[in-house]
């Protein structure tokens, strides 16, 4: 199996959403029966295990319970390690993505004032979500700057695009940079974060929960039954997604 490659056959997904039928030993704090949704391994099949869960909300659809897992540990996880607090600003790149707008929103929940990148045909719906859009590309360090007045108090990168020295020039200290989508980042000083000893999906997830049910964080999904799966990967890898694909058995 090479970079990149899935040996066949082979099982994919991260993401789930689902009621419980079995425990693992050892597992408390859930009972057979209760909705739930959280992260996992070869999700993306009729039964999965997941390893960290929270209860999914009664008002929120199951689609997009099932994007809010992998999406959810991950913004938390970034906002955690940057210390994000009430009246900083942050500038999150790559914000209209399935990782970004979920950062997007859970800064805004935490009091931040939010600097987001994106195409400027998602710049209504980064407004929508609480950010201020600035157009991504060439020369994104300079928009974030004006619509700043200054530096920034953070950067999250979750689109791995723009060159880390421009997004550390917008910083103090090259520490407030975190990034998940450009691992050669470290070694301008900025830290890259992948999961492992970072992650605390359980209260992540816990935090996913509260802001679903409070309706302070929204994730828009488009489905697609099981069998249409290969067109959702490809509208994937056309890397201009809004929000979150999801399979539906």
């Amino acid at each position: 199996m090479g970079l990149g490659l899935v040996a066949s056959p082979g099982y994919l997904g991260f993401d789930a959403a689902g009621v419980v039928d079995e425990l693992g030993e050892g597992v408390s704090g859930v009972s057979v029966g209760d909705e739930v949704f959280g992260r996992g391994e070869n999700t993306q099949a009729e039964r999965a295990v997941l390893n960290a869960w929270a209860v999914k909300p009664s008002s929120i659809d199951w689609a997009v319970a099932a994007a809010a897992g992998v999406t959810g540990e991950t913004s938390e996880r970034g906002l955690r390690l940057l210390n994000v607090k009430s009246g900083e600003t942050i500038f999150i790149d790559g914000g209209a993505g399935g990782v970004g707008a979920v950062a997007v929103q859970m800064a805004v929940a935490r009091g931040a004032r939010v600097i987001a990148s994106s195409s400027e045909a998602n710049h209504g719906y980064l407004r929508e979500i609480g950010a201020v859009p600035v157009l991504y590309g060439e020369g994104v360090g300079g928009r974030v700057r004006a619509a700043a007045g200054g530096r920034v108090d953070a950067v999250f990168d979750v689109a791995g695009k723009t060159p880390v020295e421009e997004l550390v020039s917008l910083v103090s200290e090259p520490s407030q940079v975190v990034s998940i989508a450009n691992f050669a980042a470290g070694q301008a000083g900025a830290r890259v974060t992948g999961g492992g000893a970072d992650s605390k999906p359980m209260e992540a997830l816990a935090e996913v929960a509260e802001l679903l049910a409070e309706n302070k964080l929204v994730i828009k999904v488009q489905t697609f039954p099981f069998d249409r799966a290969v067109e959702a990967y490809r509208i994937s890898q056309d890397g201009h997604v809004r929000g979150k694909l999801v399979l539906i058995p």
